[in-house]
């Protein structure tokens, strides 16, 4: 049985760090491919996704092209909301029915993982790959088995190799007119600028 990922996320926009994690977390687990979907309208973020879907979905087309691990998915935004990552994840499982699917969340989210939707049915549907930051209090995979019955066999644990990268700092940068280079790919960087995304974005940063 061979092995995907699903690496899920706002993209908005895409950066160096989804592009490392994504190919730390193939080369770990041997992943033939790792999907980066989008997401379409997350219920906990209803008021934070800044770009439309096109968009985003265009510039991690873009961020992604040279490596043929990495596809893009539309599973979450070409389906009626509300979209919960359990509902997801079940549709990819039924398109990859012999793959054993890993779904890549941070630390913070497997320690909040009790209040998301079917955290049970999650658990059951994929393998969860978790990212150990330095900065955060340990966790481990065992750290909700009373309330989540056999999570502790489906949880892996990494060291995050992410680089204090986010999206937000991304826009913050460019609202302040600081240069982004070196921090998503340029042909995204060359998106961003073309189509005028994100306010007081300063032609000089390029």
């Amino acid at each position: 049985m061979g092995r995907i990922g699903i690496l899920g996320g706002t993209f908005d926009p895409p950066h160096i760090g989804h592009l490392v994690l994504a190919e730390y977390a193939a080369e770990a687990l041997d992943l033939e491919r790792v999907l980066f979907v989008p997401a379409a309208t997350p219920p906990h973020k209803l008021n934070e996704v800044r770009t439309p879907v096109e968009h985003r979905l265009n510039m991690v087309q873009l961020a992604i092209e040279g490596n043929n691990r990495f596809v893009l998915s539309r599973v979450d935004v070409d389906r009626p909301g509300p979209h919960y990552t359990i509902d997801m994840v079940a549709i990819i499982q039924r398109q990859y029915p012999d793959k054993e699917v890993y779904f890549v969340m941070g630390g913070d989210s497997l320690r909040d993982l009790p209040k998301w939707n079917r955290p049970a049915d999650l658990i059951q549907c994929c393998r969860l790959l978790v990212l150990q930051r330095p900065n955060m209090e340990p966790i481990s995979p065992s750290m909700h088995e009373q309330l989540l019955p056999g999570i502790s066999e489906r949880v892996t644990i990494l060291d995050d190799p992410l680089l204090g990268f986010s999206s937000t700092g991304i826009v913050a940068r460019l609202q302040s007119g600081r240069s982004i280079r070196y921090m998503t790919p340029d042909s995204v960087l060359a998106y961003i600028h073309d189509h005028q995304l994100y306010r007081k974005y300063d032609d000089t940063n390029r």
